[in-house]
């Protein structure tokens, strides 16, 4: 089986290499792409030639564009990247009878009250970014073959993220200011590799599995006790930190104005993904634990 993965460089994308391999002939491609392959999504004609010239029997994509207060000022290339170009990944997938996973996020919801989101629960984007990826989910729709899954809040040991921005910052600044009225679980990359294909191998042996689901660690947590809990571990595990948990601040999202419009609940409710494929997703701790033993302990 040959497995064409787009994004391999980001967060997910480089956990993916090494989830996916054992399932088959990897290509993994990044935006500069390779041997004449095109991975930039801002071309939706190259990346269909590609999956052409590929011809595999899984796509996965993990490329997006991801810069949220960025968005605003450039949708279209937003919706270019995030939804024209998964969407000409679906309809040569549909061609070649192929599967295709699709990441998807919780800011296609409207991010009131605090019940977790359900998949089927409608969608109101808040900005610009939720609107291009929720339009990426009705393109992706034209691949019956399909997996979506909305995912929250991602981490991980490499890349730009709110736990090393955290980290960065409890070393520079006495004290920090955070976020503590918006609600999620924060995921790592690495367990969203690893359901996927596991999720990806059961859905080769039951194509009915095929559709939207929600996947994001167990528990929840807001901005402000996630900031302390990796500050604490940090520190545990022998970091020298400016910034003490017993100094970061909570704020309102009102004392923290940003260009895009962030959600209040970004709860996801998983127990859709849970029972169709057999597996119990973690609480967000133990994902961000492992994080910290990677950036400190064994560094």
């Amino acid at each position: 089986m040959k497995i064409l993965l787009f994004g391999k460089n980001g967060q997910v994308g480089w956990e993916l290499q090494r989830s996916l391999a054992p399932l088959g002939e990897l290509v993994a491609l990044d935006r500069a792409g390779a041997d004449g392959l095109c991975g930039d999504l801002a071309d939706p004609d190259g990346i269909a030639a590609t999956v052409r010239a590929v011809a595999p029997q899984v796509i996965v994509n993990a490329a997006a564009y991801t810069a949220v207060d960025k968005a605003e000022s450039e949708p279209e290339r937003a919706h270019t990247i995030n939804a024209e170009a998964p969407g000409a990944m679906a309809c040569e997938a549909e061609r070649l009878g192929a599967w295709l996973v699709h990441y998807s996020t919780d800011y296609v919801f409207a991010g009131q009250g605090e019940t977790p989101w359900r998949e089927d629960d409608v969608c109101a984007p808040l900005n610009a970014y939720g609107a291009s990826k929720w339009a990426g989910e009705s393109a992706v729709e034209a691949c019956s073959r399909r997996l979506v899954l909305r995912t929250s809040w991602v981490y991980a040991a490499r890349g730009t993220n709110f736990l090393r921005t955290m980290l960065r910052l409890a070393g520079e600044r006495e004290t920090l200011r955070v976020i503590a009225d918006q609600y999620g679980a924060p995921t790592g990359a690495e367990l969203i590799a690893d359901a996927t294909a596991h999720a990806l191998r059961r859905a080769l042996e039951c194509p009915e599995q095929a559709g939207l689901y929600h996947l994001a660690a167990g528990g929840e947590t807001n901005w402000h006790a996630y900031a302390r809990h990796v500050v604490a571990g940090a520190m545990a595990r022998g970091q020298s930190l400016r910034a003490t948990p017993e100094r970061i601040e909570p704020i309102a999202t009102s004392d923290y104005p940003t260009p895009a419009r962030r959600a209040a609940n970004s709860r996801l409710d998983c127990r859709k993904f849970e029972t169709a494929f057999n597996l119990s997703l973690p609480d967000w701790r133990l994902g961000v634990d492992r994080v910290l033993d990677e950036l400190i302990t064994r560094a």
